[in-house]
C-alpha cells in the first residue's frame, strides 16, 4: 500500500477544523483520507467536533452532550460555517474517511450509520478507548479499526491486538523504532499524528511508517 496522507479534522491548518469547509478542502487538496472527530449531542446526532465542550471552536460556551443539534446549530465554528454532523460529511466529500469516536457512547450510533450507510470498506473506524473498537466490531461486520494513542510506549502494540485493531495512529513525538518493529511483527499497520514539517515526514519515513496524519497540504507529495 502507497504512503497515506490523511487530513486532520479536514484540513485545519488551512481551514477551521471539523467543517464542511474543511473536509472539501482537504479533498481537494488530494489527500488520501480524511479524518473527524465525533461526539453525541443531547438528543442523539453525530455530532463533528473534537473537544467535548464548544467553547475552544464555536462562539458558545458548554458542553456538547447538554446542547441539542437545533441548539448547536446556532453557533458559529468558524469562518461562519455551522457544526456538521456525521451524515452531511459523508454526503460532503468522497474521499475515504476516519471517524474518531471521542466518546464511547457514541460507538452504538455511528455502527446505525454504518450498517444503514454500508460503510465498512469507506470509513475506518479510530479511538482512544479500546471498548469503543470493540463494540463498533461486534456491530458492523467487516469494519477496519485503529487505536490511538498520545501517551504510550511499545506495550501500546498489545494493546491494539487485544481490541482486535489493524492499525495504530501514534503520537509521532514518543514514536520508537521498538514500537514500530513490535507492530511489524504483529502485522499491523502504524500511522503517525501530527506530521507537520519536512523533519517530522523525513521520521516517518525513516520508520517506514504506512502513513501520517497533518493539517498541512503540502506534506501530501506533490
Amino acid at each position: 500500500m502507497d504512503f497515506l496522507t490523511i487530513g486532520h479534522r479536514g484540513l485545519m491548518g488551512v481551514e477551521p477544523e471539523n467543517t464542511l469547509r474543511s473536509f472539501v478542502a482537504a479533498e481537494k487538496a488530494g489527500l488520501d483520507l480524511i479524518e473527524l472527530d465525533l461526539h453525541l449531542s443531547k438528543d442523539g446526532a453525530l455530532v463533528v467536533m473534537h473537544d467535548a465542550t464548544v467553547d475552544r471552536t464555536t462562539d458558545g460556551t458548554g458542553p456538547i452532550a447538554e446542547r441539542t443539534l437545533a441548539e448547536l446549530r446556532t453557533l458559529d465554528a468558524g469562518s461562519g460555517e455551522r457544526i456538521p454532523v456525521f451524515e452531511e460529511v459523508l454526503d460532503a466529500v468522497t474521499a475515504p474517511l476516519q471517524a474518531e469516536i471521542k466518546d464511547v457512547a457514541a460507538a452504538r450510533r455511528v455502527a446505525e450509520v454504518m450498517v444503514r450507510r454500508d460503510l465498512a470498506e469507506r470509513v475506518e473506524v479510530i479511538s482512544f478507548h479500546a471498548e469503543a473498537i470493540e463494540e463498533i466490531a461486534r456491530l458492523v461486520p467487516g469494519v477496519r479499526t485503529a487505536l490511538v494513542a498520545s501517551r504510550y510506549d511499545a506495550e501500546v502494540v498489545d494493546r491494539a491486538v487485544r481490541a482486535g485493531a489493524r492499525t495504530m495512529s501514534l503520537n509521532i513525538r514518543r514514536l520508537t523504532l521498538e514500537t514500530v518493529e513490535r507492530a511489524r511483527r504483529e502485522n499491523l499497520r502504524v500511522l503517525a499524528w501530527t506530521v507537520n514539517t519536512p523533519e517530522q515526514l523525513r521520521l516517518a519515513h525513516a520508520f517506514g511508517l504506512d502513513g501520517v496524519v497533518t493539517d498541512r497540504p503540502e506534506i501530501k507529495p506533490g
